[in-house]
């Protein structure tokens, strides 16, 4: 079997069909999908049982959360790859086909993934319009996940596959009992160990919460485990030199945003110590538009540059934690 699609669920009844019937959908039929329910309250389970797909396996858990549903869900997958769809979310059906082209294109990954959208949850959305394809999209393989990232959000939990064999030596894989950007500390551990094929096209839709923040999702909430993990392995001697730097540029940077939060809640002193703190990104114009933002510049001013820079982040499809 070439894949097994892990599915956690809980509590998106109103969803879940739409989710597992795009799996379903796929031009790719080499696969399993695996319904991790986390103890939901609803009827989400029983309305994918009823499907009657012989592909589809419901299993439930007590209530642990998502990182515990995925990781159990690795656990029981057969396929070579894992690949990986929340509940709510949706993929192309052409998304295991060009995954398999990735693979060809670029052997040495153990990791492939794919673009994807954000899109509002919305009733006359779902189920999403198909995006235009191209039959031979560009792959790009990436080395320097920080870096990329910076660049712009490169892809998503539900628009990735990894090969089952890696991640079995890297179980838990998903942080457990963690809630923030529990997703990304996978995917840069993944990244130190392997490179990444990316398909250059929209094949996974992620959906977003139209009264959800997602300025509140990335920012307030202070360094994030991840984070913190991050900068201790970039210190233990795991990394390669340029891991190790890039590590702590993308640190850096989070610290900067960080600093940003601080002038605009009215603390500058507490801006000023994130500022010193992202020291590592000091030969770069966004460290020093920040100590120009923290010293000299309004709150106002600093709050509604933040709001413009994060808006068109999002607008391109970015992050919000780079840029200037």
């Amino acid at each position: 079997m070439k894949f097994s699609v892990v599915i956690p669920l809980y509590n998106k009844a109103p969803y879940v069909s739409c989710a597992v019937q795009s799996v379903l959908d796929q031009s790719f039929t080499d696969f399993e999908v695996i319904v991790i329910d986390d103890g939901s309250s609803d009827q989400g389970a029983e309305i994918v049982r009823a499907m009657n797909a012989p592909q589809v396996r419901v299993i439930h858990q007590a209530n642990s959360g998502v990182s515990e549903a995925r990781n159990f869900g690795i656990s029981l997958a057969q396929g070579e790859w894992v690949a990986f769809l929340d509940a709510d979310d949706w993929h192309h059906p052409d998304h295991l086909a060009h995954l398999i082209k990735a693979q060809t294109a670029w052997p040495e990954a153990d990791a492939v993934a794919s673009h994807f959208v954000t899109a509002a949850d919305t009733d006359d959305f779902w189920p999403p319009e198909q995006a235009a394809v191209v039959d031979v999209p560009d792959v790009e393989l990436i080395t320097d996940l920080p870096g990329r990232w910076m660049a712009s959000q490169s892809f998503c939990t539900s628009s990735i596959a990894i090969r089952r064999k890696r991640l079995q030596h890297m179980q838990p894989c998903f942080p457990r009992g963690e809630v923030q950007a529990e997703d990304l500390d996978l995917w840069f551990r993944l990244a130190e160990q392997t490179p990444i094929a990316l398909v250059h096209a929209p094949l996974a839709v992620y959906r977003i919460g139209v009264s959800e923040s997602l300025t509140a999702k990335h920012f307030g909430m202070g360094v994030p485990k991840c984070i913190e993990r991050m900068q201790e392995r970039a210190y233990s001697g795991t990394m390669t030199l340029a891991q190790r730097k890039s590590a702590l540029w993308f640190i850096a940077q989070h610290k900067l945003s960080l600093a940003r939060i601080a002038v605009t809640s009215g603390d500058r002193v507490q801006g000023l110590k994130w500022l010193f703190d992202g020291r590592h990104a000091a030969s770069g114009r966004r460290w020093w538009l920040t100590a120009a933002m923290i010293i000299f510049f309004p709150k106002a001013l600093v709050s509604s540059w933040d709001r413009w820079r994060i808006n068109r982040k999002l607008l391109d499809g970015g992050i919000v934690d780079s840029g200037s």
